[in-house]
């Protein structure tokens, strides 16, 4: 698995309009090529009767899959500019669809290809770009004397606390990025003199910021 990624946030659409053409990009993040091919297929349903409905996306789950299509327009000129849009911000695990209703004013080679790469553009800034981070699932039991300790040593490391749970011992469950679980078992044992039960838990994605 990758220990982390560039994507986009949430399902989005953009409208744009060039020289009374309708332009509509459709984004969503996607885990599998099924699911983006599914996502497509609804787009073309939802947008049956447009002019075309091109289509890219970039797929990386162990090798990485990239398709585009033109669905009609002149070759080059849909299709690898809304591909390019994605490549360029680093984007994997997304598809983006751009409906085009004619105006009945031709936009020539280089206007289709700087609109749908525009419509594209602007839709996935939109749609929130993000980096997911793998982390590892930590529990963590200690006495509470060692709380206040440990919580601090995690909020300055920018860890993500899940949950505190209070019995008899306090327990932490904290989620640590793939690249940091090393230092962080060493760091969180020596901070405690190992008076701690340190349990791993699975692996999920976080979301985060994009620097």
């Amino acid at each position: 698995m990758l220990h982390e990624y560039i994507t986009v946030s949430k399902e989005i659409s953009n409208e744009i309009e060039e020289r009374k053409s309708k332009f509509i990009a459709n984004i969503k993040p996607v885990a599998s090529e099924e699911e983006a091919v599914n996502f497509i297929d609804s787009i073309k349903s939802k947008y049956w009767n447009a002019t075309h409905n091109v289509y890219a996306y970039v797929i990386r789950n162990g090798n990485e899959i990239q398709r585009f299509s033109d669905d009609g327009e002149p070759s080059g000129t849909a299709g690898i500019p809304v591909l390019e849009a994605i490549k360029k911000m680093n984007i994997i695990n997304a598809v983006v669809v751009v409906t085009r209703y004619f105006g009945g004013v031709k936009l020539g080679a280089a206007g289709l290809v700087r609109t749908y790469g525009k419509c594209a553009s602007q839709g996935l800034v939109k749609s929130g770009i993000v980096k997911m981070v793998l982390c590892k699932q930590y529990n963590i039991k200690m006495n509470y004397t060692l709380l206040g300790k440990a919580q601090n040593f995690i909020v300055e490391k920018g860890y993500k606390i899940l949950d505190i749970i209070y019995t008899q011992e306090v327990e932490i469950v904290v989620l640590i990025p793939m690249d940091a679980t090393e230092s962080f078992e060493v760091s969180i044992i020596n901070l405690t003199n190992a008076k701690l039960a340190l349990c791993q838990g699975n692996s999920t994605y976080v979301e985060h910021p994009v620097d």
